[in-house]
């Protein structure tokens, strides 16, 4: 199945199910062009802490995340140190996982050296470097939008460099899929299928 109705009567992709805030994720952020150095290192850092869960377990402690992550200011979050880690590793309200906590802090870091040699803009001018050549107004058309589910890949050659790249720069937990994950969520890429009403 990779469409379904809700309680709403809007056809939907499969995947969002009925939870209201999955449904409002899916109708008003996911697909849509996200630009912006600070929104594009918090979506990385989500993307991340995602790895192994369901997105919607993140969706969920986004706020949490949020505060706990000085609303994911690169300066600030770069600033954190040893004794904020521990504090972190005790908030439930974000995944507790020391090596992602770290990686966190580690690519606020790598972004500020980004922004160093490269100037405001620079990761917002990476990561979309690397958007797949056909436009979102082709995706569109039949020819170019997922007809189902299974026809929309975990991993594409644009994931892998964009992830090549990132590590290249100081970026961690920033693999291929996650960094799929990322171009769908973010918009490099608009995967909502054929049926969907966003698809419109």
């Amino acid at each position: 199945m990779s469409v379904l109705i809700t309680e709403d009567d809007r056809v939907r992709c499969a995947w969002v199910g009925t939870d209201p805030e999955y449904l409002r994720y899916h109708d008003e952020e996911w697909g849509r062009p996200l630009h912006g150095d600070r929104a594009l290192f918090e979506k990385i850092c989500l993307e991340g802490f995602q790895a192994g869960l369901s997105w919607i377990t993140i969706l969920r402690r986004r706020p949490g995340f949020r505060e706990a992550f000085e609303g994911f200011e690169p300066e600030a979050v770069a600033a954190l140190g040893a004794d904020d880690v521990e504090r972190l590793m005790l908030d439930a309200r974000i995944i507790r996982n020391r090596a992602k906590i770290e990686a966190t802090i580690g690519n606020a870091k790598a972004l500020l050296a980004l922004q160093a040699s490269d100037g405001e803009g620079a990761l917002d001018r990476l990561v979309w470097s690397f958007a797949p050549p056909r436009s979102l107004s082709d995706r569109s058309e039949s020819k170019g939008r997922p007809r189902s589910l299974s026809e929309i890949p975990a991993v594409t050659e644009e994931s892998k460099a964009l992830s090549k790249a990132l590590k290249a720069r100081g970026f961690r937990f920033v693999g291929p899929t996650t960094m799929y994950a990322l171009m769908q969520s973010a918009g490099l890429v608009d995967d909502h299928v054929a049926d969907c009403w966003r698809a419109a």
